[in-house]
């Protein structure tokens, strides 16, 4: 079977889960998918439009806010430290950035309201950021937080400031997995090493050796142009464009853990560098080691929504037993849709998903821009778009059944 088509069968089925997407009652205002081999992109699809109610359609080069899809990012350049032994994964994370030390843990609240603090018995370390077992959570994820915040006037994290991440710990560091701000901490660690702002050690070490131009922390003029407008779904159905809604641009703090916008085709350069074992910009062996289980025989899981504007109470495949690596989601058993055992995944708030299957040599990634979280018409257009590119690439032959 020639590479064509391959290309010409995903078009003809993947169109039509996109164009359903938005097109169904209730459906997504746009949206924009891709699938990549090892050599290059095998299908590029957009439908719909940038902005509800406006005419501009969705279009391939469209830029989106890539919200916790900038984690891997971060992890990556976190990793090349390791290769390079200038820090090791055990190391407190207080060697480089010292007002970690000033967190504390939340023992609850008492009989007024007022937070009960104490002391961590354990240094936080690089490992447990990574893996998310420091013990952060999220405002969004998490009532306690969220209460903590409110109560302390801890700025939201979508200000993109160092304060904004100065929070609580939900329980004693390394006892357990809980989805939260360690990343954004994992992105003070590089800044610390390397000297320079997060964006510009990703620029360099990074986007310039993988050619990923269109990206940043920062729009740029072309890129704002291209730029989808962020949408909310209130709890009736009713789709609302947020076009005010965007990240600080020259933020004050370059958030590891959710600041990037990209254009997709650029994520899928990266998405190709873990398919091709780190092609130059990582150690094969350092790419195998961030596609293990980290948490031993910890787990993670779904999540409780503290805020039902940004997102939804889930989780990813309940049943299918998942792990942490260094840091992406592990299916440790086989997904409904098709993708094997021990692959990666992970998205984004505003309904971004993609997926790496090293096994398979492929990978995908599929981007809107709605809240809240693991929206009903986005997520289920995700997870027809994942059984799509299976059940066409098993059919043709092209990986095992």
């Amino acid at each position: 079977m020639t590479r064509q088509t391959m290309k010409d069968a995903l078009k003809d089925t993947l169109d039509k889960v996109l164009n359903n997407a938005v097109s169904r009652a209730g459906g997504v205002p746009g949206v924009v998918a891709m699938i990549t081999d090892r050599e290059g992109n095998i299908y590029e699809g957009a439908a719909g439009v940038r902005e509800f109610g406006k005419e501009t359609p969705m279009t391939t080069d469209t830029v989106f806010a890539l919200f916790s899809t900038t984690k891997a990012i971060t992890g990556t350049a976190l990793m090349q430290l390791v290769e390079e032994e200038k820090v090791k994964l055990d190391d407190p994370v207080k060697k480089y950035v010292p007002e970690i030390a000033e967190i504390k843990v939340l023992d609850g609240f008492d009989e007024n309201g007022h937070p009960k603090l104490r002391e961590p018995r354990t240094d936080i370390t690089i490992n447990m950021l990574m893996l998310h077992t420091a013990g952060f959570g999220y405002e969004f994820f998490s009532h306690e937080d969220r209460k903590y915040r409110d109560q302390k006037e801890i700025p939201s994290i979508l200000t993109s400031t160092f304060d904004s991440i100065k929070s609580v710990l939900l329980f004693e560091p390394g006892e357990r997995w809980n989805y939260g701000i360690n990343i954004d901490w994992v992105g003070k660690v590089v800044e610390a090493v390397r000297g320079k702002r997060l964006g510009e050690v990703m620029s360099e070490y990074i986007f310039a050796p993988l050619d990923m131009n269109d990206i940043g922390f920062t729009l740029t003029p072309s890129m704002m142009e291209r730029r989808a407008t962020i949408h909310s779904r209130t709890k009736d159905g009713n789709i609302a464009p947020l076009p005010d809604l965007i990240l600080p641009q020259s933020p004050e703090m370059d958030m590891g853990g959710h600041g990037l916008y990209a254009s997709i085709g650029e994520y899928m350069k990266f998405i190709r560098m873990i398919l091709n074992d780190g092609a130059g910009v990582l150690k094969p062996e350092t790419v195998a080691q961030m596609a293990q289980n980290g948490l031993g025989s910890l787990k993670s899981g779904g999540w409780i929504s503290s805020d039902p504007s940004l997102a939804n109470d889930g989780e990813f495949y309940p049943g299918v037993q998942k792990s942490w690596s260094y840091t992406f989601q592990v299916n440790e058993d086989p997904t409904p849709t098709g993708r094997p055992a021990g692959q990666l995944m992970w998205s984004g708030l505003a309904n971004l998903f993609y997926w790496i299957d090293r096994k398979n040599g492929i990978g995908g990634f599929w981007a809107s821009q709605i809240f809240p979280f693991q929206d009903v018409a986005s997520y289920l257009g995700f997870i027809e778009f994942e059984s799509a590119v299976y059940s066409t690439l098993k059919r043709l032959g092209q990986i095992a059944t």
